[in-house]
């Protein structure tokens, strides 16, 4: 990790140095390889003001903590950048192949059991449909002029509950049901 500290309207203390690179340190473990870490420390008028700026192959974190202690400012930045990243390597991790880059292996870089995880269908929304007595015609004219990829609908001339959707190439599909 690569550390670079810059104080405004303050003398630059080694011990704010020291305490930095101690808080970032905790940061390695969400991080896959050495990143930029740039601090901007200053003082304004009565605040204390803590400017953290990481860079990660693309991914910027910024956070601007104020306090009335420095030590306090670092402290709650360094959290804020932690829950960020946290957050993020959660979200890496859940989509699917989004954390493994080429030449690496998929189970170094995710944990164990998390791929039944990944690869395991679920059911993610549930919706109730009313079905509306229909033709053949009004469904794909209502196909057409909604934004839905297909239409569940009553067949008016069987009363059977039947889909229409749209293929690839153009045509319609229809689905009926016997009941």
């Amino acid at each position: 990790m690569k550390i670079s500290v810059t104080f405004r309207n303050t003398d630059g203390e080694e011990w704010f140095k020291n305490y930095l690179e101690e808080k970032l340190g905790k940061l390695k473990k969400y991080l896959d390889r050495p990143v930029d870490v740039r601090v901007v420390l200053s003082v304004e008028k009565f605040r204390n003001v803590a400017e953290i700026n990481l860079t990660d192959n693309g991914m910027i974190v910024n956070t601007r903590e104020e306090a009335k202690e420095m030590v306090l400012a670092i402290d709650e930045a360094v959290e804020k950048i932690e829950r960020r990243l946290k957050k993020h390597r959660e979200k890496m991790r859940v989509h699917k192949g989004a954390g493994v880059r080429s030449g690496e292996d998929i189970m170094e870089s995710t944990p164990e059991g998390a791929l039944e995880d990944i690869h395991e269908p679920r059911f993610v929304e549930t919706r109730k449909v009313v079905l509306n007595p229909m033709s053949h015609e009004d469904a794909i004219m209502e196909l057409e002029t909604s934004k839905n990829l297909f239409i569940i609908f009553r067949d008016t001339a069987t009363e059977n509950v039947a889909v229409i959707y749209r293929r690839d190439d153009g045509n319609y599909v229809l689905v009926e049901t016997n009941s």
